[in-house]
C-alpha cells in the first residue's frame, strides 16, 4: 500500500491533510522468457490491487481508464481467427476503436484497408473483439466504441527477399500515421471515434474507459487460458491534465506513465519546430508521412511523449537510449556526480531534444525488453521484486501481488534519475552501469568538442545592443513565455498585434502577457 502525503510536523513542507493521487503502473515479466497465461492473470491481479489509486469518477461504475499491453498471443489468435496466420513476428495485429454505427464503421474500415495497401501491407482478416459492457456506467457506455482487431502481413511476403523485421516495423508505423492523417483530413462520418490503439508485430493492447476491476470482464479474451505472454504492462489511470476517454486510457503504444510533465507545452512546440529537420535514410521520403510527430497537441502529456518515444525507437535507437534522451538524470553543475562518458552523452543529446521534465515514472517497451526511468527528483515511486522463479514484479507500490517474503531474491526501488531495464533474452535485470555501457560512446565527446557552437564565441563584447520598439522584442528580451506564472499583483498587457507577437490565444485571438510586480 502507498500513503499519499507525509507525516505532519512543524518542519514539514507538505500539508498532510491534502490528498495526493496518481496513476497505478505495474509490470509482470518472466525473466526466463517462457511466459504463460499466469503472467497475464497476475498482471490483471496487480491492476485490480491498484484500484485504490483513484480511477473512478462521480459515477461509481465508470472508470477513468485501465489497460494492458502484452506480447502477441500467437496460440490464442491462431485458434480464434478465421484465417491462416504466419509464424510469430511475421504478421502484425492492430486494435482499433470504431463507431458503433455499421455504415460509418464499414467506410472507415475501407479507408484503413486502402491506406494499408498503399503502404505495401495486406489485411489478412478482421476480428470483432468480444466485449461485455454489462458492468459499465452510463458515461462509459455513451462513448463506448466498437472494438476490432486487424491482422496484417506484408504484401510482398512471398518474394525471395522479403522484408526484414525493421522494415516491417517501419511500414506499420508509416501506415498508421497515414491512416490517422487521412481520417483527420477527410473526416468521414464517425471519424471522432476512429482510433488506432495499437498496430504492431510484437505487442497488442486492450484498454478503455474502465475501472481496473472491469478490464478482464469487459474483454473476455484476457481470461482465456491461451492468452500467454512473456510480460504484461498494466495501468490504472487517474486523470491529471485531461478528462478520461476511451482512447486516452493507458497503455499507449510504447509506454505507461505515472505523473505529469510540467514542460509539456514547450516539449510539444520544440518538437514541432524540429520536424522540418527530420531525416532518415531508411524512411526516405516517407518521413513526411509521419508528420506531425505529436499528432494532437491537445491530447494527454503521456500520449505526446509516446509519440516521441515511438519515433526514436523506429528511428533505430534502443529503448534505454531513447528513455535517457527524453528523461535525463541530473547531470549539470556537478562534474563529480557522473562519469565523463555520461556527461558527454547528455551534453550531445541536449542539443537534439529538450528533457521532458516533471514528477514522472515512465515504463516503456520495445516489444522485447521493458525499461523504466524515474524523474531526476524521484517524485514518483517505482519498486520491484525479483522472485525465486525469475518472475519480476514492478509497480508504483509494493504489495500488488500476494507472495511470501521468502520468495524474494532481490528487492529494490528506482532512485532519482535512475534507469531500469529488464531483459528476458539475457534473463536478468540489467544494472544501470551496464545500460550506459551499451549507449555511451567516445564519439559523443568528439562531436561535442568539434561541432558544438558556444554563444560567447559568436558575440563581440563591444557590440552595443540594438534598440527596438516592438513589443515582441521586449518580451523576448525579458524572457516572457507561456510558462510565466500569473500572480494576483500582475499587470496584464493586451496586444493588438497578436500575430506579430506570435502568442495567439485560440479562444479570443489575442495575447495576454504578464509580468510579476516588483
Amino acid at each position: 500500500m502507498t500513503h499519499n502525503g507525509m507525516s505532519s510536523g512543524e518542519d514539514s513542507l507538505v500539508d498532510a491533510t491534502r490528498s495526493r493521487s496518481n496513476c497505478g503502473v505495474g509490470v509482470v515479466m518472466d525473466l526466463d522468457g517462457d511466459g504463460g497465461s499466469r503472467i497475464v492473470d497476475e498482471s490483471l491481479q496487480v491492476l485490480e490491487n491498484m484500484e485504490h489509486r483513484g480511477t473512478t469518477g462521480a459515477e461509481e461504475a465508470t472508470g477513468d481508464g485501465a489497460g494492458i499491453m502484452l506480447r502477441i498471443p500467437h496460440e490464442f489468435f491462431s485458434a480464434v481467427v478465421d484465417a491462416d496466420l504466419p509464424s510469430t513476428g511475421n504478421y502484425a495485429v492492430g486494435t482499433l476503436f470504431f463507431p458503433c454505427d455499421d455504415e460509418a464503421r464499414h467506410r472507415l474500415k475501407l479507408l484503413v484497408e486502402d491506406a494499408l495497401v498503399e503502404e505495401g501491407l495486406e489485411v489478412r482478416t478482421w476480428r470483432s473483439v468480444p466485449t461485455d459492457n454489462s458492468r459499465l456506467g452510463d458515461t462509459a457506455i455513451e462513448s463506448e466504441p466498437h472494438v476490432e482487431q486487424v491482422f496484417i502481413v506484408p504484401r510482398d511476403e512471398s518474394t525471395d527477399t522479403g522484408l526484414t523485421a525493421d522494415e516491417f516495423d517501419r511500414r506499420l508505423y508509416v501506415a498508421r500515421r497515414v491512416v490517422e492523417n487521412r481520417v483527420d483530413t477527410k473526416q468521414p462520418p464517425g471519424y471522432e471515434q476512429c482510433y488506432i490503439v495499437s498496430l504492431d508485430r510484437k505487442t497488442v493492447i486492450y484498454k478503455g474507459l474502465l475501472k481496473a476491476s472491469q478490464l478482464a470482464t469487459y474483454y473476455p479474451d484476457l481470461t482465456d487460458e491461451r492468452m500467454r505472454s512473456v510480460f504484461a504492462m498494466v495501468h490504472a489511470r487517474f486523470s491529471t491534465n485531461t478528462l478520461g476517454a476511451w482512447h486516452l486510457a493507458h497503455p499507449f503504444r510504447t509506454m505507461v506513465h505515472n505523473g505529469e510533465f510540467n514542460t509539456i507545452r514547450g516539449n510539444i512546440n520544440w518538437m514541432r519546430s524540429r520536424e522540418t529537420d527530420l531525416a532518415h535514410d531508411a524512411f526516405g521520403d516517407d518521413i513526411e508521412k509521419i508528420k506531425p510527430i505529436i499528432d494532437d497537441p491537445d491530447q494527454s502529456d503521456t500520449a505526446s511523449l509516446d509519440n516521441v518515444l515511438e519515433l526514436l525507437l523506429e528511428g533505430g535507437r534502443s529503448l534505454p537510449h531513447a528513455l535517457r534522451m527524453l528523461i535525463p538524470e541530473a547531470w549539470r553543475g556537478d562534474e563529480t556526480a557522473i562519469d565523463e562518458k555520461r556527461q558527454e552523452f547528455y551534453e550531445y543529446h541536449a542539443s537534439l531534444i529538450e528533457p521532458w521534465d516533471g514528477p514522472a515514472l515512465v515504463v516503456g517497451t520495445d516489444g522485447e525488453r521493458v525499461g523504466a526511468v524515474l524523474d531526476r527528483n524521484g517524485l514518483r515511486p517505482c519498486r520491484y521484486d525479483l522472485l525465486s522463479d525469475d518472475t519480476l514484479v514492478m509497480a508504483s507500490e509494493v504489495g500488488v501481488l500476494p507472495y511470501d517474503e521468502s520468495e524474494i531474491v532481490e528487492r529494490g526501488r528506482l532512485q532519482p534519475g535512475q534507469c531500469f531495464v529488464a531483459d528476458p533474452t539475457e534473463g536478468r535485470i540489467v544494472p544501470d552501469a551496464d545500460v550506459f555501457d551499451e549507449i555511451t560512446d567516445e564519439q559523443y565527446g568528439t562531436w561535442v568538442a568539434d561541432e558544438q557552437v558556444q554563444l560567447d564565441d559568436q558575440t563581440q563584447a563591444d557590440t552595443e545592443p540594438q534598440a527596438s520598439n516592438t513589443i515582441r522584442a521586449k518580451q523576448a528580451m525579458f524572457g516572457y513565455t507561456y510558462d510565466v506564472r500569473v500572480y494576483p499583483q500582475s499587470i496584464s498587457i493586451v496586444s493588438r498585434r497578436s500575430r506579430e507577437i506570435g502568442c495567439v490565444d485560440r479562444c479570443n485571438r489575442r495575447t495576454n502577457v504578464s509580468r510579476r510586480d516588483g
